[in-house]
């Protein structure tokens, strides 16, 4: 029959049926935005990382040392920040990652080995990579298994926690003018202590459970303030015999384990 004797909607009937055209604009598809408050505290611990490295480069340990707990302090931040806004985002914890890599992990080894280890030769260099390398396997282990350990517990030493532990003690070294080539080998062994802790199965406390809405009794406000006094009348020996009790709670919780778990042992049979 000829389409000129159709009628319009015999028209439409006979025509194929068209596929609806695909334009490059998806909503769906949009480009996710990066959220600002968060990634600034991440950048200014990255900041802070680099510039202990640039400081040790210059000499200036101690500046380097304050900048690495500066750095903690604002890594601290910015997750409980995203959280609290509602900012959190996969790039985020990515960038934090990085971030941390650096400011916990190259920095520490690098200030370490400027100051105590570079005149120990080739010892000197491998226990500052085996604290790096340490540092960046416990990184891609938490990332790796974040969703399966228990968040009341970290497996291994945290970094934050490994580079305070070595920061702090150099910081105390040189507040008391006691000269890098003395303490050398124990600053050896303690960098590369720090390194096999961070990778180690040894659980050390979190503190994530820790609900700071809830009452608490007076007693803990008081045992606060001294810990703030104690900090203020000299601040480089607190903050090393804080993060020295931690770095050996870990180990101190996995014996009383190991001694719990013992069985009981069997009387002699006569």
């Amino acid at each position: 029959m000829p389409w000129h004797s159709l009628s319009p909607i015999q028209i439409d009937n006979a025509m194929p049926e068209l596929k609806p055209r695909k334009t490059l604009f998806n909503p769906e598809l949009r480009r996710r935005g990066i959220y600002v408050l968060p990634n600034l505290f991440t950048t200014a611990a990255l900041f802070c990382g680099f510039f202990a490295i640039v400081q040790a480069m210059m000499g200036s340990f101690e500046q380097a040392a304050v900048a690495i707990f500066v750095a903690m302090l604002l890594d601290g931040l910015d997750g409980r920040v995203a959280r609290m806004t509602r900012t959190q985002s996969a790039f985020g914890a990515e960038y934090d990652s990085l971030s941390d890599m650096v400011s916990f992990g190259v920095a520490p080894a690098l200030v370490t080995y400027a100051w105590a280890l570079k005149d120990m030769g080739r010892l000197g260099w491998i226990a500052a990579f085996i604290y790096c390398v340490g540092a960046a396997l416990r990184l891609a282990r938490f990332n790796a298994t974040l969703e399966v350990i228990d968040r009341r517990y970290f497996q291994g030493l945290p970094s934050p926690a490994a580079a305070a532990l070595v920061t702090a003690f150099l910081w105390v070294m040189i507040d008391k003018n006691i000269a890098a080539t003395d303490v050398r080998w124990f600053v050896c062994g303690l960098v590369i202590f720090a390194g096999i802790s961070m990778v180690s199965s040894i659980r050390f406390y979190s503190f994530k459970d820790v609900n700071l809405r809830r009452s608490v009794p007076f007693i803990f406000v008081v045992a606060i303030a001294i810990g703030f006094a104690v900090l203020s009348y000299d601040t480089p020996v607190a903050l090393c015999g804080l993060f020295v009790a931690y770095s050996l709670s870990g180990y101190a919780l996995a014996l009383m384990q190991m001694v719990r778990r013992k069985p009981p042992s069997r009387p002699p049979v006569v």
